[in-house]
């Protein structure tokens, strides 16, 4: 079992009302290689494909063969704006400014048929969460042998929040926890386009929160999918799945 009976019982508390990568120096010849590579596998956005919207565990073992990321944040907090700008496609993911829309473990395959991986959309938690939706990602990460990162979303506006704590903490431990967890833990943080004045030193203190909650996390990536101006961290986010994913050329 992947986690104890506290983390679990964590994870589901954060779905409820509990209320960069570093691939090398920016000029090197490597990184622009991945660069490049990363982004041919998402070059062709009209290939991205839904695969699945996933609600019960059962559903869950019809589903497989490509190696999978999935991302996880707050509700409301970015997810489907942040996929849609990574994937390629702007209208491949619903976005609202409801929170709690998504429901469901939604698949996504990426890449020229038959596929290179498969991106997973989970329901936000927080507020406008439910408990069975965490027990549903919980289980997702216990039992997802192909699962090779997990991506958590923080916003820049608010900061790591008590669920984001929560959240965070839960699946660190599960990390240091557990031999056989063969997945990955990073932060992406969302919308820091929205920070004005003093917005460097908001960042840097959001990643020292991010590193005292959860010391396995992986560097953040700072990202901004703005619906008019310039996104900025997209090729960021696409070459730490490239990695994550061991996608050879």
């Amino acid at each position: 079992m992947l986690a104890s009976t506290p983390n679990i019982a964590a994870i589901i508390r954060t779905f409820h009302v509990l209320p960069t990568l570093q691939t090398g120096s920016s000029g090197s010849g490597s990184s622009r290689y991945i660069s490049s590579k990363a982004s041919a596998i998402f070059k062709d956005a009209k290939s991205a494909e839904f695969l699945a919207a996933v609600g019960d565990k059962e559903s869950l073992s019809l589903l497989g063969g490509l190696p999978e990321v999935v991302v996880t944040g707050r509700a409301n907090v970015g997810k489907s704006s942040l996929l849609n700008s990574v994937i390629g496609r702007r209208d491949l993911l619903f976005t609202s400014k409801k929170a709690g829309r998504t429901q469901t473990l939604n698949f996504f395959r990426v890449g020229s048929h038959p596929g290179r991986l498969v991106v997973v959309d989970s329901p936000g938690y927080g507020a406008r969460g439910r408990p069975e939706w965490g027990a549903l990602f919980n289980h997702y990460l216990e039992t997802r042998k192909q699962l090779c990162r997990v991506f958590i979303l923080i916003s820049a506006a608010h900061g790591v929040t008590v669920t984001d704590e929560a959240m965070l903490s839960s699946l660190s431990a599960q990390i240091q926890s557990v031999d056989s967890t063969c997945w990955t833990l990073q932060a992406i943080i969302t919308r820091a386009d929205a920070l004005k004045t003093n917005g460097r030193a908001q960042i840097d203190q959001i990643g020292q929160d991010i590193f005292r909650i959860a010391p396995t996390c992986l560097p953040p990536i700072i990202t901004s999918c703005p619906s008019k101006g310039v996104a900025f961290g997209i090729d960021e986010v696409r070459k730490s799945i490239y990695h994550a994913c061991g996608i050879l050329p």
